[in-house]
């Protein structure tokens, strides 16, 4: 049921989503589906923190986070592009939707849950001195993480061709945003 409801909430959005399509596509009747949830908004949420618990799974399990600043970046981006293509329609379904008006506490938990450790440790990344000081941590991650959906959302599209160069080129391009490193400006000319 909740994959079912997942699909459709993906594809349709919340609002285009109605209770009957979900009994339908998992093959429940209404009995089954309401002894479960009391509403839609209740099985959405259900949904919502499915995919978000895999979501920081895939992020976090097994993840190292005393590493170098630069490995641990590609390694949290190559873990997202994993998810975003081992489960698109979780991706989809999370990113691509705005799910304020419905979450509940305990969905909103699970979000905080998720975001928090990426949130701390890009503030560690600033007392360090790796990340610029001068952007607050969540407008980094903002950004960061609305170039990686708008990514998967223009390949879905079909606006562009998605392949590991373009996912490691905008990785590289993400960094550079907000890494202070040493900036090499080959037009400018060093006197002698």
């Amino acid at each position: 049921m909740i994959e079912a409801a997942l699909e459709l909430f993906a594809e349709r959005g919340y609002h285009g989503t109605t209770v009957p399509a979900v009994m339908e596509k998992a093959s429940i009747g209404a009995g089954s589906l309401y002894r479960l949830f009391e509403s839609k908004e209740a099985l959405v949420n259900a949904v919502f923190r499915d995919a978000k618990r895999r979501l920081e799974v895939a992020l976090r399990d097994g993840l190292r986070i005393d590493g170098e600043p630069r490995a641990l970046f590609d390694e949290l981006w190559a873990r997202l592009a994993a998810f975003a293509k081992a489960e698109p329609v979780a991706f989809r379904f999370l990113e691509l939707q705005d799910h304020t008006p419905y979450l509940d506490g305990a969905s909103r938990q699970q979000e905080i849950a998720v975001l928090a450790p990426i949130a701390l440790g890009c503030m560690d990344l600033q007392r360090r001195g790796v990340f610029r000081q001068d952007v607050a941590a969540d407008v980094i991650i903002a950004f960061v993480w609305g170039a990686f959906v708008g990514l998967v959302k223009a390949a879905r599209l079909g606006y562009l061709k998605l392949g590991q160069a373009q996912i490691d080129a905008a990785r590289d391009a993400c960094w550079r945003a907000f890494a202070i490193e040493e900036r090499k400006e080959p037009w400018k000319r060093r006197k002698r």
